[in-house]
């Protein structure tokens, strides 16, 4: 690595001016690459070509007569397009609001009738199989610019084919006078309650956060990023899109999230910025594998992360030497050497962030050499509020706060917040501002947390803790987490609020249940999984993932399925969070089923 590269958030001022001090410093670096799925290749895109891109897309916002401070829409797979739009957006003072795309239609009508947005820029097969019905007769929304597959306008001209609406002769690609505006996004939170509530966050308040992050981890012009998580979520958009153009880095854009694994292989990438589930998900398959092998390489295996954890913890200035790190380069190559492979063999960073990532299932992975660092933060947050460093990495916390962001534990065990990073508040919604944001300016996080040798480490959500009808509480999440850790269970929601003992309702992966009612001697039909021999057995898997809790902490009875929950049917977030009340309400008659005792 030849050094870091890094704009200021003062010689930058806003996001625009960012990209724009980038693309002027860089015109002949590789900004980005994507994959030309026409050409069937990847294809790079140098800052001095997406400068053109911006330009000749602001021609076409210009054209618009959109009025600074008016939102406009974007709701598309990450890629160039995503970034041109919003850079020409924001340096017209425009507001961007991103929107997922796997998002109910209902949902995305809502935002933007709630933001009153006046352009969106989306897939045309998605407007039209899709989102038109709920949409289309929006007042506020005057241009609707569809992506490949094109679709056809409509008889008033709102819907338009992207390559219509640029202009036919692109502006000369030279620096363009940036309209500052203080409000640059408003991004909806998920909302596991009630209707999504939109978070104002200002160009400082991102370009702070990113210049923080940069702070806390050494990024480099020759690191390369793959991005992968959505765009429309803050922790991708700062820590994969705004920090590395602060740094001068690299992204590429993930194809799918089913080609990732081809796409790690191929590209290489340096700099990961990732989700627990896909760890989770990595884990069950090794876990799913190695009960399926001979014992001897399951054993091989434990004992090549058993040795890489010791190794790892002596480099950390927190374990002993020992005789068994002499078997490290050996197990390294056998095993540890191999898994980094799948994960293309150059990672030197990766960030996971958006939900707690289980901290045995962190070990593994810095066991074998993978440098997971578990950080934390809100949408509210810009996003990110501590992150692990690489010379103090401690996977059951998530790292000490970032530079110039103080944190505080409230009486209640609430962890709050104050800084640069602190959104603006709510868009038009100044009561759920006051509750959230004090009057000396601490964020209420919603979280418990406790800082221990100056690392945070989050214990519960203040509303997600279940008492008992016998007082005892228990954090559900933790449970779920642990749950989690058996390749069988796909899916699990714990409950207990207000009554005599837990009960758990989980959907099973489908391959090891066939496996598992192939073992009890039981059809694989889903009418089997009520059987009490099966719901036994499940019920002891349970138990011994649990063992490590307290004795009052334990699953008394079950409800099981196959049926995966998703966004579509309104049990997940966009970011796939577990909406809990909706769980609840779906799986009414059965959760009375398990209390009728």
């Amino acid at each position: 690595m030849n050094g870091t590269d890094y704009l200021s958030p003062e010689s930058c001022t806003t996001l625009p001016g960012l990209f724009l001090a980038r693309a002027m410093k860089d015109r002949k670096r590789t900004a980005y690459r994507w994959f030309d799925r026409v050409a069937a290749s990847w294809r790079d895109l140098t800052w001095g070509e997406m400068l053109a891109m911006v330009a000749r897309r602001r021609g076409a916002l210009a054209a618009e007569g959109l009025a600074p401070g008016e939102r406009v829409a974007v709701m598309l797979a990450n890629g160039p397009e995503w970034v041109a739009f919003e850079q020409a957006a924001m340096s017209l003072g425009l507001i961007v609001v991103p929107l997922y795309a796997n998002d109910r239609p209902e949902n995305i009508a809502y935002i933007l009738d709630n933001t009153e947005t006046r352009v969106l820029l989306c897939p045309g097969d998605h407007y039209r199989e899709r989102l038109a019905p709920a949409v289309s007769g929006l007042p506020s929304l005057q241009r609707v610019v569809t992506c490949l597959p094109e679709v056809e306008g409509g008889g008033d001209g709102k819907v338009v084919p992207l390559r219509s609406w640029l202009p036919a002769a692109p502006p000369p690609a030279e620096p363009f006078a940036v309209t500052a505006r203080p409000t640059a996004t408003i991004v909806f939170t998920s909302g596991t309650t009630g209707p999504p509530k939109g978070v104002m966050l200002s160009h400082d308040n991102i370009l702070q956060n990113c210049a923080s992050g940069l702070s806390t981890m050494a990024i480099y012009p020759e690191d390369i990023f793959l991005s992968f998580l959505p765009l429309s979520h803050m922790l991708e958009r700062t820590a994969g899109y705004y920090m590395p153009m602060m740094a001068g880095s690299t992204v590429v854009f993930a194809r799918s999230i089913p080609d990732l694994g081809e796409d790690l292989v191929s590209q290489r990438p340096t700099v990961l910025v990732a989700v627990p589930r896909i760890f989770e998900r990595i884990h069950a398959g090794i876990v799913a594998t190695l009960e399926a092998g001979p014992k001897i390489r399951a054993a091989l295996f434990h004992q090549a992360v058993s040795v890489g954890w010791q190794d790892f913890l002596h480099r950390q200035g927190r374990g002993h030497s020992s005789l068994a790190l002499l078997l490290r380069p050996l197990l390294d190559r056998l095993v540890g050497a191999k898994v980094r492979d799948k994960f293309g063999g150059r990672l030197r960073l990766i960030i996971s962030g958006g939900a707690p990532l289980s901290a045995e299932i962190a070990r593994v992975f810095i066991g074998l050499g993978i440098p997971v660092h578990q950080g934390y933060g809100l949408t509210e947050t810009s996003p990110v509020i501590s992150v692990n460093r690489a010379g103090d990495n401690r996977p059951e916390t998530v790292g000490p706060p970032l530079p110039g962001l103080e944190v505080r534990i409230a009486d209640s065990g609430e962890l709050l917040v104050r800084g640069p990073a602190v959104m603006q508040g709510y868009w038009r919604n100044e009561e759920a501002t006051a509750r959230t944001i004090d009057e000396q300016g601490w964020l209420h996080t919603g979280d418990k947390a406790v800082l221990e040798d100056g690392h945070l480490r989050i214990v519960g959500r203040l509303k997600e803790i279940i008492v008992l009808s016998n007082g005892e509480k228990v954090a559900p999440g933790d449970m779920e987490m642990a749950i989690a850790m058996d390749p069988l269970f796909e899916q699990s929601m714990v409950l207990g609020e207000g009554r005599p003992y837990l009960t758990l309702i989980a959907v099973l992966h489908r391959p090891l249940w066939e496996e598992l009612a192939g073992q009890l001697g039981v059809s694989a039909d889903p009418s089997s999984l009520v059987l009490p021999q099966v719901k036994k057995a499940v019920l002891g898997r349970v138990e011994k993932l649990l063992r490590h809790f307290p004795g009052f902490v334990f699953i008394k009875d079950l409800t099981l399925s196959l049926q995966p929950w998703t966004v579509d049917d309104g049990l997940l977030t966009p970011t796939l969070k577990l909406k809990r009340n909706v769980v609840e309400k779906r799986h009414k008659a059965e959760i009375s089923r398990m209390y009728q005792r």
